[in-house]
């Protein structure tokens, strides 16, 4: 209970909203706006997914999907600026998982959505705060724990679905499915690959130890940066390679990250600058 609610400075979730709700217009507008076109789609090829059918959610429609899309859009916006947190903070996170819905129920669902909505979640219950604030506060450090935490369940249950859905974990890591995904979109530094196939092999050994060590995000110190940073790589070669990038996945990292030494590290560099422009004048 200690390590769940642990103080953590109240500008850290203000920088963490504002990040992510803003997050939300480019998610919406530039990397899924083929959700919005669900809404023209014949209602017969609607699939809701187990929530869905839970919630008796509505089948989507043009207006319907069009409604969501602009309250989705207008609450984070508001949201990003601290306003009413726990209203608009709830409104949004109701909105986006509707969204998601809309996107996921007509026969693919992406796995780099947990985190977000985990984040979605959970960051309304620590009520107002400033990006200048920072008092310790327990709701703080739960909250960024449950997001890091998210984080890391995403990465092992990676390696679940890699054993359920792959007929078994080693069958997964002998296959082909590297050198499927290079053929298929690899980039000018992913096709010399192909020459070498082992190469492609290794990768994916190499990538069930990097998820299986995922835990290790959660330890405080050098050794939680470097595992971040290797991540940031990871994904990084992953989007040079294949031009494949979790963002929302991506976006829920920075609950690593001592956010509420921004304002601090800001200063410093424009403090830097202008040293540099005296010395030049």
């Amino acid at each position: 209970m200690s390590w769940w609610f642990a103080p953590m400075p109240r500008s850290r979730i203000a920088w963490l909203r504002t990040f992510l709700y803003a997050f939300i217009w480019l998610d919406v507008l530039v990397m899924r706006p083929w959700v919005r076109d669900h809404g023209d789609v014949p209602g017969v090829f609607y699939k809701p997914l187990a929530i869905g059918d839970l919630l008796h959610l509505p089948t989507p429609t043009h207006l319907f999907t069009s409604v969501v899309m602009y309250a989705l859009l207008a609450a984070s916006a508001v949201a990003a600026f601290g306003v009413l947190p726990r209203l608009l903070g709830t409104v949004v996170f109701a909105l986006y998982l509707e969204w998601m819905v809309i996107a996921f129920s007509y026969g693919k669902v992406d796995h780099d959505r947990f985190g977000i909505l985990v984040a979605l979640a959970v960051l309304p219950t620590v009520g107002l705060v400033a990006h200048r604030d920072r008092t310790p506060d327990e709701r703080a450090g739960w909250a960024v724990r449950c997001i890091q935490v998210a984080v890391v369940c995403t990465y092992l249950l990676a390696v679940v679905a890699k054993h359920r859905y792959g007929n078994g974990l080693l069958t997964w890591m002998d296959s082909t499915t590297l050198v499927r995904a290079v053929v298929r979109r690899g980039t000018f530094l992913a096709d010399p690959l192909l020459q070498h196939p082992w190469t492609l092999h290794v990768t994916q050994y190499l990538i069930v130890a990097m998820e299986l060590a995922s835990p290790l995000l959660l330890v405080p110190g050098k050794v939680g940066r470097r595992v971040l940073l290797a991540f940031v790589g990871f994904h990084a070669v992953t989007f040079a390679c294949l031009t494949i990038a979790f963002w929302p996945h991506l976006a829920c990292l920075v609950a690593f990250l001592p956010l509420d030494q921004v304002p601090d590290r800001w200063q410093r560099l424009r403090a830097r600058f202008r040293r540099t422009e005296l010395v030049g004048a």
